[in-house]
């Protein structure tokens, strides 16, 4: 009797809730780490959809979510004036024709100059414009060790799969410049200056691109002394500084030789000039 008395003991113990809970908590944590690794894989898968279309940032969403106003007129790079590129690769990324997403350079000389790598996010040699398109995209603003770690990697292939042209055609129209919901260069342009994005003058485009960092408190249609002064740096390192944005540059097709007819009507041949 004793040892059918333990057999029952124990039985009963296996089917009671103090051994089914655990069970349970298992498969939540099994469905939330898959959810958890789909969602860090989804930025990866929808890459390369990025290299067409017309996409937006997850800032813009948000603000579409909660009924904020948002403004954005998609304008194609062709259709921008070629100094503006210029000019924000001069005040963002002056390697951006030269690395892969991630700029390792830059951070080891950063990570050299300051003491504190909380203030990583106020430089903004931080964040490469590869990175920054990443984050817009997909990610979240605001200072999160984080969303640093998911940067990198992002980064990374992004510049792998998009090219370089396209990847400053995608941040040049998602990228916030404005006050009140105004993304891509167009609407920034058109609020601060009432003209075009193709229409920008050297000085307008290098003060477009010192507001960057804060479009909201940061006016380029009425700067103060201190973003005008930044302005003026830029605008003379993109004057002087004309092979930085090379990669973005559209390539010319090389001209066909002129040929000129020669020979009577009908048995002409012709010769290249």
């Amino acid at each position: 009797m004793t040892d059918a008395r333990r057999i029952r003991s124990a039985v009963m113990r296996s089917r009671s809730p103090a051994t089914i809970v655990p069970a349970g908590l298992t498969r939540v944590l099994r469905v939330a780490i898959s959810l958890l690794a789909l969602l860090l894989l989804l930025p990866f898968v929808l890459t390369p959809l990025d290299r067409v279309g017309r996409p937006v940032s997850t800032l813009m969403l948000w603000r579409w979510l909660t009924g904020a106003h948002v403004e954005r007129i998609w304008t194609p790079i062709d259709r921008i004036a070629p100094i503006l590129p210029q000019s924000v690769i001069v005040a963002e990324d002056t390697r951006f024709c030269t690395h892969h997403g991630v700029d390792f350079r830059e951070m080891r000389e950063m990570i050299g100059a300051i003491g504190d790598l909380e203030d990583i996010d106020d430089l903004r040699g931080g964040s490469t414009i590869t990175q920054q398109t990443v984050k817009n995209l997909f990610l979240w603003p605001g200072r999160s060790y984080v969303r640093k770690a998911l940067e990198f990697p992002l980064a990374l292939w992004f510049d792998l799969v998009v090219p370089k042209r396209r990847i400053m055609e995608i941040y040049l129209n998602i990228a916030e410049w404005g006050p009140n919901g105004q993304f891509g260069i167009e609407a920034g342009t058109r609020r601060a200056f009432g003209k075009s994005a193709r229409d920008l003058t050297p000085r307008e485009a290098a003060l477009m691109a010192a507001a960057l960092p804060n479009p909201r408190l940061r006016k380029p249609g009425q700067p103060g002394l201190g973003l005008r002064r930044l302005a003026g740096i830029y605008q003379g390192r993109a004057a002087n500084w004309r092979n930085l944005d090379r990669c973005v540059q559209r390539r010319r097709r090389r001209p066909r030789p002129l040929t000129v007819p020669s020979g009577p009507p009908g048995q002409q041949e012709f010769h290249p000039v």
